[in-house]
């Protein structure tokens, strides 16, 4: 009798006690943004292509490209600004970020979070 009560009191400090963790992939990715539709000077030019809402966005853009669930977790590298010249314009361009690094990651298939009919 006493053996079965601790064998009952082992059991349910096992469930009682384990905590189920969501585990994550995660993937690198590189990749550049568009240039601005926008022909400008220089300095201008490479302001614009430098802001941090066009690199939030665009680093959003890179992780959904992955697939449905992919999630941006961070920024490794902002990249660096290159520009091309305007056909037809002078000493006017068009500046884009090369190479920027973006760490995105999804919810690993069967960990925790995505149970079918458990939501």
């Amino acid at each position: 009798m006493k053996g079965k009560l601790i064998s009952l009191c082992l059991v349910l400090s096992f469930f009682c006690g384990a905590t189920f963790a969501t585990e994550y992939i995660y993937r690198d990715l590189m990749a550049n943004t568009l240039p601005s539709g926008k022909c400008e000077a220089k300095p201008e030019a490479m302001k614009r292509a430098a802001k941090t809402y066009k690199l939030k966005r665009y680093s959003k853009k890179f992780c959904q490209t992955q697939g449905y669930g992919w999630h941006i977790k961070e920024i490794k590298q902002n990249g660096e600004v290159v520009c091309n010249d305007c056909s037809g314009k002078d000493a006017s361009q068009q500046c884009y970020l090369k190479d920027v690094v973006v760490s995105c990651k999804r919810i690993k298939p069967g960990t925790v979070g995505m149970l079918p009919g458990k939501g």
